[in-house]
């Protein structure tokens, strides 16, 4: 088992009628407030207003539109500017995971003198940012319970992790209500975003008992959940677990002591979604069986067998090589079921750019030193497969 250093400093608020709380919660904080929203499905369920209503005593600066795969230029810019020449207190986040990983490179570059993309590129250091306070509706990215984002910028075709203690929300509001009207897309490609959170701390060369304990009910819990979701979407309880599963799925709480797998799956889908602006959940259930298969050898089969077993109930007297065969199968089966398109030719990606893009991911992500490492070769050879 390995060191670690760990602390979440986000105070989570769940339930029903939990914004009641936000007044009290933004007044600990500050009066001066950028709004960060997206395309405008807050206004249609109400949150908007209810928001405004709250908060009708603070100042508020808007910030709205903010795009899926969030945007360096115009929204981070845009919304570092508000909150320079409004003296911006708080930053309060109302939407999914792309409004709140844009909030998070707002609050820092909030805070510095010079270009925002020195420190989401990891030039400089943030030292200090702005507080932030999310209400999320959207179960997926799990932006909520960690200290990290993913910027955009699109004219470099660069898809940055942006990960800063600094960026932790002071606190999340997870109202499952406000999920009800998640189109039937977005519910299984946040389900699938969610569950690749947690095999990227799975499949890794040193893990625990217990943590494996954790991935596994994780993943078994997104997967009965997202399919009561897609058949009622107004289902209460699964809505609230699978809000709950997402949540926790990328906080690292899953891989205390574990050691690193190097996240490949989602540095091959972060140039998917750079280069062609796909659905960053659905770019992760196409690549991910793929990935699976192309390093399953003697070395990794004791863990898809085991992720086999436990997570889909594959009988164990089996061949052990089937058992793991059996288990991607069963992964990617998953994934068409809840009406995920499982080629990148279904979400127009076609062979044009996979050698430029292969050699993206060689020279910018580091997957040669990933739990099985990955040369640009092995990174075209995902991206042809998953075609």
């Amino acid at each position: 088992m390995r060191n670690f250093d760990y602390m979440t400093p986000t105070r989570l608020i769940f339930g029903e009628n939990v914004i009641a709380k936000l007044p009290e919660v933004m007044g600990a904080i500050g009066k001066r407030v950028l709004l960060t929203y997206g395309g405008g499905s807050i206004k249609k369920i109400g949150l908007y207003d209810s928001v405004k209503e709250l908060l009708k005593d603070f100042e508020i600066v808007e910030l709205p539109g903010i795009q899926p795969n969030p945007k360096y230029d115009p929204s981070v810019l845009d919304g570092v500017r508000l909150c320079k020449e409004h003296d911006i207190d708080v930053i309060l986040s109302v939407g999914g995971g792309s409004v709140l990983d844009c909030s998070k490179a707002i609050a820092a570059g909030a805070c510095y003198d010079g270009d925002p993309w020195d420190l989401i590129s990891y030039k400089i250091k943030a030292k200090k940012a702005l507080p932030i306070v999310d209400i999320i509706t959207l179960a997926a990215t799990g932006s909520e319970y960690d200290c990290g984002g993913v910027i955009s910028r699109t004219e470099t075709n660069d898809k940055i992790g942006y990960i800063d203690p600094l960026l932790f929300p002071v606190c999340s509001f997870l109202a499952p209500r406000y999920t009800f009207t998640v189109s039937k897309k977005q519910t299984a490609a946040g389900c699938a975003d969610a569950m690749n959170h947690i095999m990227e701390q799975y499949f890794c060369e040193d893990t625990t008992l217990l943590n494996d304990g954790f991935c596994e009910a994780g993943l078994k819990s997104l997967m009965v959940n997202a399919r009561k979701c897609l058949e009622n979407p107004e289902d209460y309880t699964a809505r609230a677990e699978m809000m709950f599963a997402c949540t926790l799925g990328c906080n690292g709480i899953y891989a205390l002591g574990n050691s690193e797998s190097g996240w490949p799956m989602h540095a091959i889908e972060h140039a998917l979604s750079a280069y062609y602006d796909i659905t960053h959940g659905e770019g992760l259930a196409i690549i991910t069986p793929r990935w699976m298969r192309h390093i399953l050898s003697d070395r990794t089969l004791p863990r898809f067998v085991k992720y086999g077993v436990n997570v889909f109930g594959i009988d164990s007297s089996l061949p052990e090589r089937e058992i793991a065969e059996k288990a991607i199968d069963a992964t990617y089966a998953f994934f068409e079921s809840i009406g995920i398109p499982m080629h990148l030719r279904e979400v127009g990606i076609g062979e044009e750019r996979l050698d430029e893009m292969s050699h993206h991911i060689a020279v910018n992500e580091g997957l040669e030193n990933a739990w099985v490492p990955l040369l640009e070769k092995d990174i075209k050879e995902i991206l042809v497969a998953s075609l």
